[in-house]
């Protein structure tokens, strides 16, 4: 796992199932948590009375919350930044799927059958994303690259992005505008794309739900790539049965995996995957080198890269 440089100054022990755990953490100041989905701390958490910091491998920390841990001084760091470019373009490519109908091509194909279309633009297209931390914000970036409208929704609303000083030169940050959480349901008829890059927070879960499924546009298409327990999946499963909405595209859920039996398989218009939006080739590396680098400002006592506001559940934006 490229852990070399703290073999060197520390002992490293490995655990893969509860009692290795428990007895890994006996005496352990710091922990690396490699597998994003366990839940094995919240049970071993009385065996941890030496843990002073840990390190999450994934961007999301909401499995780690349990009220022991949040209320303790143990810090929590994230590998936050190492996932957005791979997630942005991931998106892109959700888009442009959409856009340019490719699974329907993919189905013709397989039946070998010559249908001509016309496809969609996605210059001047709108498109909403709803979490405006870093991940949101390289997708917004992407996104308006390639000539798309960006909006934002935060957990408050900022000011609008300086105008642009001319047209060769973009605006500052990727969005036009970015909302309050309050006023999702104000921005949602914008949007010909709705993307979901949140954390799962208290304020976010069921976030996304019959009301704001039906202020959505007809033609608009869903995608969330944050947290699946941020939407109401029986709402979402309402929303694409009913043509409320045209489309989504869904790379986490509420219960993972999916299971076979779940409607989300057979929905037309809808695009699964399994939670792999961040995970490019050479995403392990990067992780276990950001560890590395918190492990050496850790033992020097500097300030740690990605520290997790527990209270919130993601690192603040300056």
């Amino acid at each position: 796992m490229g852990l070399a440089p703290v073999a060197e100054a520390a002992e490293i022990r490995y655990a893969a199932s509860p009692d290795e755990f428990r007895a890994a953490l006996q005496g352990a100041q710091a922990l690396f948590v490699a597998d994003f989905r366990s839940g094995m701390l919240r049970e071993a958490w009385p065996h941890a009375r030496d843990l002073r910091w840990i390190h999450h491998g994934g961007a999301g920390v909401d499995p780690l919350l349990f009220p022991e841990f949040v209320q303790s001084d143990v810090v929590l760091t994230n590998s936050g930044g190492v996932f957005d470019r791979a997630m942005a373009e991931y998106v892109l490519g959700l888009i442009l799927a959409f856009a340019k109908d490719l699974p329907r091509t993919l189905d013709l194909q397989w039946r070998r059958e010559w249908r001509h279309r016309e496809t969609e633009r996605l210059g001047g297209r709108t498109v909403l994303v709803v979490g405006a931390g870093s991940i949101g914000t390289e997708i917004g970036r992407i996104l308006r690259a390639v000539g798309m409208r960006v909006l934002g929704v935060a957990r408050r609303a900022r000011p609008a992005a300086a105008p642009a000083k001319s047209p060769s030169r973009p605006a500052d940050g990727p969005f036009e505008r970015v909302a309050g959480i309050a006023d999702l349901e104000a921005v949602l008829p914008e949007a010909d794309y709705v993307v979901l890059s949140l954390p799962l927070t208290p304020e976010t879960r069921g976030l996304f739900g019959a009301k704001a499924f039906g202020r959505m546009k007809p033609s608009a298409r869903f995608i969330n790539v944050g947290r699946g327990a941020v939407v109401d999946e029986a709402a979402l499963v309402d929303a694409l049965r009913s043509h409320k909405i045209a489309g989504a595209a869904l790379d986490v859920f509420a219960g993972e995996p999916l299971p076979a039996g779940h409607p989300f398989w057979d929905l037309p218009g809808v695009i699964v995957s399994p939670h792999m939006s961040g995970d490019f080739v050479g995403w392990a590396p990067a992780v276990s080198g950001l560890f590395v680098e918190n492990f050496r400002r850790w033992r020097a006592g500097e300030p740690l890269l990605n520290v997790v506001d527990k209270e919130r559940g993601y690192v603040p934006t300056a």
